[in-house]
């Protein structure tokens, strides 16, 4: 059986050109780049080399900007540090109001990493406000408007949502949270704005100019990186007065031990892993446009494909403002774990929404979010694409929907 593959904003395979230069560092330069010696220096020069390379991908100075990049072992890990991190480091510098109530503010359709760290954070005293999205799943500006205050910490909206492919307009999110910081002071650090483009980086321009974010969470192994890697990008333009000293101000480590990327992320560094990150990350960004090109065509031909086979079948995915490489379908009468297993039996990979919560078998939180009935979320399936498809392999899904549903 020739499988297909139609679930690549759960996980992408390795490119071949990120493995070659990630191979070296698993044996040949594997030294511990916290050692001084030969092997070492080596290896800490691959992180430095990778470090930099991020940072002219993001448009940052690698003289000024160098601290920018902190290396994780995961998007969720970079999650939680952004989250978790930038609570720490409020009530630190706010020693004289160590118990006022803090605050974060987080899109309701959040990926479970930020929802379920939220949600730990509430249980822990802080407050946490969820902004509505409308039935397109974009995030109510107005609310985000009258919920910030001087309590708050961090505001965290996805560039990309995971499940619905839905854009939101990071950049106007972050120049809200720009401008009400600025009223409170030149001088002050919060709220800072945090964004998960995680679904975001093939794609789209993540710069923290463009987007207007102060936090910044990327992934490996969705632009065909390794798993295991993950990147917070800090844009410390709110505190390069700071730079002189050596300091960080935004954040405190949520993991402590050697120090290893400037205190903020602790643990020896995966030196091959976050070759083969900047590699990937260098990748995507070079075919960006001509990935954007050919996954559109890819989607719309599978939109007019399955509309052609019942147009019952609806779109959670609002097409004119998301990206091309989702495709969030709702077939009705079918629930999605019998459509998901029918399709696997017959060769063809798809989801019913995020990987980190699939086996559960949870509904959506995401389509929840929008207002969409449960009946309608249990319905629901989502299909996502890539450069490495073709038309033939959208075809023979096409074919296994349509033999599924008896047409």
């Amino acid at each position: 059986m020739n499988r297909v593959y139609l679930d690549s904003a759960a996980t992408t395979p390795l490119d071949k050109g990120v493995l070659k230069a990630m191979t070296p560092y698993f044996s040949k330069d594997f030294g511990n780049p916290g050692a001084i010696h030969a092997f070492g220096q080596e290896a800490m020069k691959a992180i430095d080399q990778a470090r930099e390379k991020i940072i002219r991908l993001l448009g940052g100075s690698v003289l000024e900007d160098f601290r920018n990049v902190i290396f994780t072992g995961s998007a969720t890990e970079a999650n939680n540090l952004a989250l978790r991190g930038s609570v720490k480091e409020f009530y630190s510098l706010k020693r004289s109001d160590k118990h006022l109530p803090v605050k974060i503010i987080v899109s309701a359709a959040e990926h479970d990493s930020i929802l379920k760290t939220a949600e730990d954070l509430e249980a822990e005293g802080v407050e946490v406000v969820y902004l509505p999205v409308d039935r397109k799943g974009s995030v109510d500006i107005g609310k985000l408007k009258s919920s910030l205050d001087q309590r708050t910490v961090l505001v965290s909206v996805h560039y990309v949502n995971n499940e619905t492919g839905v854009v939101e307009d990071v950049a106007e999110i972050g120049k809200t949270v720009e401008d009400f910081r600025q009223s409170l002071g030149a001088n002050e650090v919060f709220p800072l704005f945090h964004s998960d483009a995680v679904q975001a980086f093939q794609y789209f321009d993540c710069s923290p100019e463009t987007i207007k974010a102060d936090l910044i969470t990327l992934s490996g192994h969705k632009m065909f990186g390794p798993k295991g890697t993950g990147v917070l990008y800090f844009n410390r333009i709110v505190s390069r007065r700071e730079r002189q000293a050596g300091k960080i101000i935004g954040l405190k480590p949520i993991l402590t031990g050697g120090g290893q990327e400037f205190g903020l992320r602790s643990g020896t560094e995966n030196v091959p892993g976050i070759v083969g990150f900047a590699a990937a990350a260098a990748l995507a960004d070079r075919k960006r446009k001509e990935s954007f090109g050919k996954v559109s065509g890819l989607r719309d031909f599978f939109a007019k494909g399955l509309k052609a086979i019942d147009k019952e079948i609806s779109f959670n995915t609002p097409l004119e403002k998301s990206s091309p490489h989702i495709l969030n379908v709702r077939f009705p009468g079918v629930s999605s774990e019998e459509m998901i297993g029918r399709l696997d039996l017959l060769g063809i990979a798809a989801s019913a929404g995020s990987a980190c919560s699939s086996r559960s078998l949870m509904l959506s939180r995401a389509l929840l979010a929008t207002g969409m009935p449960e009946k309608e979320v249990s319905e629901s399936v989502r299909f996502s694409f890539s450069r490495d498809n073709e038309k033939s392999g959208l075809a023979a899904g096409l074919k296994a929907v349509k033999r599924i549903l008896g047409r």
